[in-house]
């Protein structure tokens, strides 16, 4: 299965993104951060991710009588635009889907907390549009990556806390003449000519 089909499911990507920042996590452990999907639900999708060879068993100790296994994420799962191009238009969208419903499942976490102060945990959120161009765009996202890579490396310590970045770029509208303000340089309002 590839990547991009692991995470066609909200659950296996959530389950992905708790091992983020190099976690070692018991099934108790997701079991407690991921509070609404049912215990049936998180071991089954749980042996998929882990049959993938996206999560590896770090080690299994004996707890009152049953084995608890510790899992790792095996290593950073990226997704190529080559495994993208090969989903069809609705496994893309629930890709994406998964994404957000992801997102949202962390934002309800997030606001259950009882000590949110989002100017000390640094929440915050952008949205912005960039006309750019192919390779442009390759730049951005390479400028990215090596932007975040020393901050990837870190281990976790006392001092850190666990934040999580996610990205989606979608390309908007082509045509420059679509936006409001061409339309008036061209004299036209709405999309039609006057």
């Amino acid at each position: 299965m590839t990547s991009a089909k692991l995470l066609l499911h909200p659950v296996r990507l959530r389950i992905i993104e708790a091992f983020l920042g190099d976690r070692k996590l018991t099934t108790a452990d997701l079991r407690a951060e991921l509070t609404d999907v049912p215990p049936a639900s998180l071991y089954r999708h749980l042996a998929r991710l882990i049959d993938a060879g996206v999560l590896d068993v770090l080690s299994e100790r004996k707890v009152r009588g049953t084995i608890e296994r510790t899992y790792v994420k095996h290593s950073r799962l990226n997704i190529s635009r080559s495994e993208l191009a090969q989903l069809s238009r609705e496994e893309l969208r629930r890709v994406f889907l998964s994404h957000v419903a992801a997102l949202l499942a962390d934002i309800d976490h997030y606001l259950e907390r009882d000590d949110i102060d989002v100017r000390r945990g640094g929440a915050t959120f952008r949205i912005a549009a960039l006309w750019l161009t192919n390779d442009e765009l390759r730049e951005l996202a390479a400028g990215f990556g090596k932007l975040l890579q020393p901050y990837l490396d870190r281990p976790a310590t006392p001092d850190r806390t666990r934040r999580v970045v996610r990205t989606i770029v979608l390309p908007g509208d082509d045509a420059p003449e679509a936006s409001p303000s061409a339309r008036r340089r061209n004299g036209r309002r709405g999309g039609t000519n006057q």
